[in-house]
């Protein structure tokens, strides 16, 4: 029997390209959360829906194709936007969706039926707490926000997305921080059984390795 390993933190932490990292090493499948979220906030924004309005979000969410392929591709009702949702415009405005309880709710059913067959890495905001409480290895991964700022600005930099300079990214990601833990729905925090690391001075390699070692025990149980 597979696991499923759930990272939370908070956003630039770095996340997503650790799951990819160990997704690949594994050999499973990396389930980035965060970007349902910030589709959905995509095609709000795109088709002039109020970020509040929460019966307009959910009925075009009702509507509404969202696919993550294995290879880190983000499809939004067949369309490729990758790279389109990782602005910091976008990224606020998931952040505002995101607070809406119905929403959350929708996404959060895709979900828990994608990893309903186990071979996960499911990274977000609420995974640990939420969506899959049941996950084998909880890690709670986090780190400075200058640090995260500079990755997101090296990251938006190395895929030639517009930004702002690294001392703005860390007030929005500030700004983010604050919203995410002061929800009403599903704020961003610890799950009791997660493991914290704080990546602020660790290389990527150091970071996969680390969860790696956490997960051991477990990946050799399903091997007997």
């Amino acid at each position: 029997m597979r696991i499923n390993i759930a990272i939370d933190g908070p956003g630039a932490a770095g996340k997503s390209t650790i799951a990819k990292r160990l997704a690949k090493k594994l050999n499973y499948v990396h389930l980035d959360t965060g970007a349902m979220y910030r589709s959905a906030a995509y095609k709000a924004v795109k088709n002039n829906i109020a970020l509040d309005d929460e019966e307009a979000l959910c009925n075009m969410l009702s509507n509404t194709d969202i696919t993550l392929t294995p290879e880190g591709k983000v499809y939004l009702d067949q369309q490729d936007v990758t790279s389109l949702i990782r602005t910091d415009e976008i990224s606020l405005a998931a952040s505002q969706v995101s607070k809406l309880a119905n929403v959350r709710s929708m996404l959060v059913k895709r979900q828990q039926d994608m990893a309903k067959d186990k071979g996960f890495i499911m990274d977000g905001r609420d995974i640990g707490t939420v969506v899959l409480k049941d996950a084998e290895v909880k890690i709670y991964m986090t780190a400075s926000a200058m640090a995260r700022a500079q990755r997101r600005y090296d990251q938006n930099i190395a895929q030639s997305i517009p930004c702002e300079s690294v001392e703005q990214i860390a007030k929005e990601i500030a700004q983010r921080d604050m919203q995410d833990m002061t929800r009403k729905n599903s704020p961003l925090k610890k799950a009791d059984d997660a493991i914290e690391i704080d990546t602020s001075n660790m290389s990527v390699e150091q970071v996969t390795d680390t969860i790696y070692a956490y997960a051991k025990p477990f990946l050799e149980k399903e091997v007997h």
